[in-house]
């Protein structure tokens, strides 16, 4: 009879097939209590799940992260049998967890509003006290939607008509309610908690097909204790107040408009900051060898078929229909295909690899409208690209030389911390094994080499090669994917890219694709967030306001503004004929960091007073000081590596 094998290596007999409840409290009581599922030779199933044969279990308490997984599929169970309590005729389609939560479609006739909120989490409450367990029942299809067609629920008996035909169609029980589901589920209700919360409601078609009936979306958070459910909502609320959209409005940075769907109006101010980080990161680039150029935005569409880009990207692409040349042209969506004609002018020697070609290059990519978001998810945008031809002996060391390069750009602008995903083969491939094992190969060793870890993500590289995600954490703990580096044998064959060796034949590169920021458009979106629009005085775009007290100061102040000017500082006056007081919630809602407060006194001394954003204090210094301070300031990281701080004189 069955041999139960634990995660720790010991094995436990059983005479007769059990359920995982039985072995957990043949192990002990307290881990009877605590295992709410258990994965069955690697797969997540119910307590209940009977073992009839030799198997590897492992058992999931409310720590583990499938342990959140079921809390949130749970919850959406719960959130279905409360609204049906509440609102009889209500019929229930289907209801997932998803990422931070759940959601349920309903098709009812009056909509669900946010005022409805209250009395389904009260009777959600009530049923997760209830503590009914979830039971499993499996059903022929033809009586399964004959169940549901007699109780009205025509979605449900839809949603069974569709599946295929050999699969098991099971439904779960949890006390007098019952749902179809494939499960697996928690042990009871009780097990959910009552660490949850209905966070909004949306319209939602039918299969998400627009013909379809519109339906009534109840979205929902849960979390496994109060704790997380706070952390996430304060969260949330710090996401709005530091949302890029308002805070690009209430600093004059940007705005987009319907005229120009997906494409980002930049105004003065936001143009200073876009043209801090490109110019900084110009000067990165140059310092780490790579070449600058630069290539057209129209790029004839033969040249997209000999890439791939044609057959697996088209529906991504901007097309312009030249009809007096009978030519089909395409807005780029990427540089790489026109990076190759760059390196293919010329016979290439192995000399002079690696060969280190960068562009911020416009690119085009159609995004649906409904999946826009500001300035991080546009149509058109910039990417900080670079292309590194290379040899396969020098994958490691390039990658490595990249990974440094990144962690100080990440450092610099804010982020000290990443982690490394590894994205090893796709099932849908090209090239032989024993090149992706060269490939895999070298990454792995560039990690060593670069002295980081990484965790891994199979099955997910590019067809061509794997690669490398950079994901950056910020301020209030979100995770954002910005750089990635793909190792790409691929491209230079089908686009005829080579090189004469050591040897006097001819060799195909390797292509190293690869971007720090990812485009500049959504990092800056995630650099406005980031500080909620408090840049350090490097970064931002109006470093400092001079404003005066009295109309006496308006001289002085402005031989201060020019002092300020003069040592390369962005400054604004202000000798408008309001009180100081407002002068300074002015200039701090615009995010200025510094105002520099001047008077008689301080005309009279030739000081000045700053006063810091978000600081009640002032500081009064000689006028020489002050510049000298603010200039060190000012001064971007790696200009302060190359020269060091120098005084203003």
């Amino acid at each position: 009879m069955p041999a139960i094998t634990l995660p720790d290596g010991s094995v436990r007999p059983f005479d007769v097939p059990v359920s995982g409840t039985t072995v957990a409290e043949a192990i002990g009581p307290g881990l009877a209590r605590a295992a709410l599922a258990m994965k069955l030779d690697g797969k997540l199933v119910d307590m209940s799940t009977v073992i009839e044969h030799d198997a590897n279990v492992a058992f999931i308490t409310r720590r583990d992260d499938d342990a959140l997984e079921l809390i949130r599929h749970d919850a959406a169970h719960v959130l279905a049998e409360a609204v049906q309590e509440l609102f009889p005729g209500t019929q229930v389609t289907i209801g997932p967890s998803i990422e931070n939560g759940f959601y349920y479609d309903f098709a009812r006739n009056d909509p669900f509003t946010p005022e409805d909120f209250p009395a389904i989490e009260a009777k959600m409450k009530e049923i997760i006290a209830r503590g009914a367990k979830f039971v499993r029942q499996e059903m022929s299809r033809e009586d399964a939607i004959a169940f549901f067609q007699a109780k009205g629920e025509k979605y449900k008996a839809q949603l069974i008509e569709d599946l295929p035909r050999d699969q098991t169609i099971s439904l779960y029980t949890q006390g007098e309610w019952i749902d179809l589901c494939r499960g697996p589920h928690l042990r009871s209700t009780a097990d959910v908690g009552m660490a949850f919360k209905l966070m909004k409601v949306a319209g939602a078609y039918w299969r998400g097909d627009h013909r379809n009936a519109m339906l009534s979306r109840i979205y929902g958070t849960a979390w496994r204790d109060q704790k997380e459910l706070d952390a996430h909502l304060h969260q949330l609320e710090e996401a709005e107040r530091r949302d890029h959209r308002r805070i690009g409005k209430d600093m004059g940075l940007f705005h987009i408009q319907e005229e120009a769907v997906g494409s980002v109006f930049w105004h003065p101010k936001g143009w200073k900051l876009y043209r801090t980080v490109e110019a900084y990161m110009r000067r990165r680039l140059d310092l780490n060898g790579y070449q600058e150029v630069k290539t057209p935005q129209l790029v004839d569409r033969s040249l997209w078929e000999k890439s791939g880009h044609w057959d697996n990207y088209r529906q991504n692409m901007f097309v312009a229909q030249v009809e007096d040349e009978n030519k089909s042209l395409a807005l780029k969506p990427m540089n790489c295909p026109c990076h190759i004609q760059i390196f293919r002018q010329g016979m290439r020697s192995y000399r002079e690899l690696p060969l280190r070609m960068a562009e911020f290059g416009c690119c085009h990519r159609y995004e649906p409208s409904g999946a826009l978001h500001g300035i991080m998810r546009v149509r058109q945008f910039t990417q900080d690209d670079a292309h590194i031809f290379c040899t396969e002996d020098q994958i490691a060391s390039e990658t490595a030389r990249f990974i440094e390069l990144l962690s100080q750009i990440y450092r610099d602008l804010g982020f000290p911390e990443f982690r490394i995903k590894f994205s090893d083969r796709p099932e849908a491939r090209i090239g032989s094994d024993a090149l992706w094992d060269k490939a895999e190969g070298a990454l792995r060793e560039a990690c060593e080499i670069a002295g980081v870890s990484f965790e891994l993500n199979p099955g997910e590289g590019a067809f061509y090669g794997p690669k490398l995600e950079f994901v950056l954490r910020d301020a209030i703990g979100r995770d954002w994917q910005c750089g990635t580096l793909q190792v790409d044998p691929n491209l230079p064959e089908r686009l005829d890219a080579e090189y004469v060796g050591e040897d006097g034949a001819r060799h195909r590169p390797i292509m190293l694709h690869r971007a720090i920021l990812g485009s500049f458009e959504r990092f800056l979106g995630i650099l406005i967030e980031q500080y909620a629009g408090r840049f350090p005085l490097w970064l931002a775009p109006v470093q400092a306001v001079v404003a005066t007290i009295v109309s006496d100061a308006d001289e002085y102040a402005q031989e201060v503004a020019a002092t300020f000017k003069r040592a390369g500082l962005e400054v604004r006056t202000d000798l408008s004929n309001q009180k100081i007081n407002a002068k300074v919630r002015e200039h701090s809602l615009a995010h200025v960091p510094v105002l520099a407060v001047v008077g008689r006194n301080e005309a009279a001394n030739r000081t000045v007073a700053l006063r810091r954003l978000g600081s009640p204090a002032q500081e009064i210094m000689p006028l020489a000081d002050a510049v000298a301070r603010l200039k060190a300031e000012a001064t971007p990281p790696d200009l302060l590596e190359s020269t060091g701080q120098t005084e203003f004189a």
